[in-house]
Parts: structure tokens; sequence; C-alpha cells
């Protein structure tokens, strides 16, 4: 019996012994834990007070005056404003992806041409490069660009004389392989192109100035191009002509937040690389049209104002135009409107029959 009790007894010791051992681990267990979780809150805390990163944009030295754009490299390049052909035969064009502005005005007959002005871009080609027109050379003259054309008629050449514009005839130059070059896989009038990087050099033997200082465009800040507003506006529709067919289209592209052009169904694109033409402000104005001659010519009003349609980032605003310091600008309720940064084109439409009969803007 003693050494029973005596076994029982060292048991006794034992289990208490490991029920303490227990106790202590069980409690550093817990210890541990509240400890961790401690940390995990604190740290979370830590987090949650630290102050977001502020990312500040980045700064430039210029902005290029057509488009809004920052750079650090000089803007005093003078506009160069080229007369662009848009026949049916003249398509696709080579470099207007590269134009800054393109305004779109009825020629003759109800074909449309292009004055493109390039200043922040230069492609080393432009064309095909067509003959001049009154407004146009207005146009290109109030903006301070040097206009090139190709051929014109006596009166007209003689209005750019007698009015002091700075201009450069392609019919003098045809085919010299230094200004302009005849391609031949077309045939005349449009196979003339504009070697655009060597006019500053032709408008120095000129005497033409080639630096400018231009007053830049009214442009919105990121904050107000955010806070557009207005109708969707998915796809654009101008109709010049039905009969024959010549119609412009918009289609808006809500991932890139950018417009891209067709005419008569067709993508407007570069002929070398199939780049097509993308803008980020499509500007329709109105104003009075008229022909003033048998062959066609008009005199187009760009100077008296009228309704107009600003469409940008998938909205569209009707507002007016006006004529400010020989800019055409949106205008609404006497304030000037700004344009995004980045390309535009200003496509002009006759009063008659109006924009609300030739433009349909649909949100889809």
């Amino acid at each position: 019996m003693i050494g029973t009790r005596q076994l029982r007894g060292k048991n006794r010791q034992r289990k208490g012994v490991g029920s303490m051992r227990n106790f202590i681990l069980f409690l550093f267990i817990g210890m541990s834990i509240v400890l961790v979780a401690c940390n995990k809150e604190t740290d979370t805390t830590q987090k949650e007070e630290e102050p977001e990163e502020v990312v500040e944009e980045e700064a430039f030295e210029n902005v290029y005056p057509l488009t809004g754009i920052g750079t650090n490299d000089p803007v005093d390049n003078r506009i160069v404003g080229v007369m662009v052909n848009n026949h049916g035969n003249a398509r696709p064009q080579t470099g207007l992806s590269k134009a800054d502005i393109v305004f779109e005005i009825l020629a003759e007959g109800m074909i449309t041409r292009f004055l493109a002005l390039y200043q922040s871009e230069q492609p080393e080609m432009v064309g095909p490069v067509r003959s001049a027109r009154e407004y146009y050379f207005d146009l290109a003259n109030r903006y301070g660009a040097l206009y090139i054309y190709h051929g014109a008629a006596t009166f007209v050449n003689d209005m750019l004389d007698n009015r002091g514009i700075d201009h450069i005839d392609g019919a003098q130059y045809d085919n010299d392989g230094h200004l302009f070059k005849r391609e031949s896989f077309r045939v005349a009038p449009h196979n003339s192109y504009l070697l655009l990087n060597n006019v500053y050099d032709v408008a120095t033997d000129l005497g033409y100035e080639v630096k400018a200082d231009h007053d830049a465009l009214p442009f919105l800040a990121e904050e107000e191009v955010d806070a557009i507003t207005g109708d969707n506006a998915a796809h654009i529709e101008i109709v010049y002509s039905d009969n024959p067919l010549e119609i412009v289209e918009y289609v808006y592209d809500a991932t890139a937040e950018i417009y891209t052009r067709y005419n008569d169904s067709e993508m407007t694109v570069e002929l070398d690389t199939n780049e097509p033409i993308q803008v980020d402000n499509v500007f329709i104005v109105e104003t009075h049209h008229e022909v003033i001659d048998d062959a066609g010519r008009r005199a187009v009003d760009m100077n008296a104002g009228g309704n107009a349609y600003l469409i940008q980032k998938g909205k569209v605003q009707q507002l007016q135009w006006e004529n400010r310091d020989g800019k055409i600008v949106p205008v609404k309720d006497g304030e000037v409107v700004g344009f995004v940064p980045g390309k535009t084109w200003i496509n002009v439409v006759p009063t008659n029959p109006g924009m609300e009969e030739s433009v349909t803007i649909s949100g889809q």
C-alpha cells in the first residue's frame, strides 16, 4: 500500500507540473496573439494615417499655340497653311494627320477643300495641293500663316499681291523636286505634293519671316476637360451634298476619347501608312455662302459669326462662333469656350439648307 500511495503521489506531482507547463504555454500563446493583433492594428492605423502621394503635373516651358499641348521645345516656327485637295481622285491624302487645325469648306461645285495649318508637327510631304480661294487665304492670313497653294485665277493672285499676304504658288515651282513634286500614281491636278521641310528655306529666299510669336487659342485645363457637359455625340454626319455624294462623318471612340473622320463612308487615312485621321475637337460653323461666277467659285463669310456645334469628348454643345482677333472660336453666353488640347477640324457649312438639315448628331 505504501508503494502504491508513493506512486500515486508521484503521478499527482507529475500531473501538477504538466498542468502548470500547459498553463504557461497557453498563456504565452495567448499573449503572442494579442501582441500580433496589436501590431497589425498599429500598422493599419499608420498606413491609414500616411498621406497620399501627390503626383504633380509635368511643367513645360512652352505651349503649342494651335494645339494647347505643352513642350520644352521652341514654338516660334511660323504656321504654314496648305491648300489640300479633297476630290475623290485625291484621296487618301498625305500629311493631314500632322495638321494642328484643318478647315473644311466648299470650293467649287459641292466638293470641299482643306486649309491645313501646320505648326507643332511638320510632315515631310503634304498633298495633293490645289488652287487658292479668297476665303482660304484670308483665314491663313488671320492665323499668321505662310499660305501655300498650287495655281489660282489671275484675279486671286492679284489679291494676294495687293493685300501683301505672304504666299507661295506651287505653279512657279511645279515639279522642281525641291518644293513641289509630281507623283506618277495620280494625274493632274491631283498629283502635286508639297515638300514641307523646304518651305522655310524658300520663304526666307522670298523675304518672308519664318519665325513668329503666335498667340495661343483658348484651351481647357484638365479639370475643365473632365467637366465637359452636353448631349451625347457618338456619331456626327455632315451632308455637303447627297448628289453627288459628299458626306463627312466623325465616329467617337469612347476608350481613346477621340473622333475618327470618314468621307463618303470611307475612313480618312494617310496614304502611305493607312493611319486614320483622328481629332479631339470637331467644330461645325454655319455661315453665308454665295456663288460668284460661272466656274462655281464662292464667297464665304468668315466674319459675321453664327450658329455652331462644338463636339468634344463624346459631348456636343450648341453655341455660337465668332471671329475674334481673326480666329474662329466657339462662344457661349458671350464667353469664349476653350478647345480640348489636341487636333481640331473646323467644318464650315452653308446657312442654306442650314445646320439643322445638313448636320445630324446622335448618341450612338
